[in-house]
């Protein structure tokens, strides 16, 4: 049996994707992967995800330069989850979230309301093509 066939995939083709730092641990983002983007992620080792809003492939940092060496594609007890261990490169190393900052997850719930508790590390609208 081929590795992907052992993917629980959803009904649209996809399987959620878990991108944490391998250094740090660090949980950096959330997306999406349909089989042509996991293969391709596994044969050149770098995050390709797939894109729901542009309905197509999105190798990460095609446009902002920040990069995902993956060291390790790992799959969860129920085959439907996946959890990439990512180095996360670029201009300015570190960046994975598109708003500038280290990791997406930078709101924090505390006493009924979200506090952001990371800086932005770099400004958004430098890091992709405007239409």
């Amino acid at each position: 049996m081929n590795w992907l066939d052992e993917i629980k995939w959803d009904d649209k083709g996809l399987i959620p994707v878990i991108a944490q730092e391998a250094a740090s641990g660090d949980v950096l983002m959330f997306a999406w992967m349909n089989r042509e983007a996991l293969q391709k992620t596994a044969e050149i080792g770098q995050a390709v995800y797939y894109s729901r809003s542009r309905g197509r492939l999105w190798h990460k940092g095609e446009e902002s330069g920040h990069l995902q060496t993956v060291h390790e594609i790992r799959l969860d007890c129920d085959n439907d989850v996946i959890l990439l261990k990512v180095t996360q490169l670029g201009h300015q190393p570190g960046i994975a979230c598109h708003t500038g900052r280290h990791s997406c997850f930078f709101h924090l719930y505390q006493n009924g309301r979200w506090v952001v508790t990371e800086p932005v590390l770099k400004d958004p609208t430098t890091m992709y093509r405007q239409p």
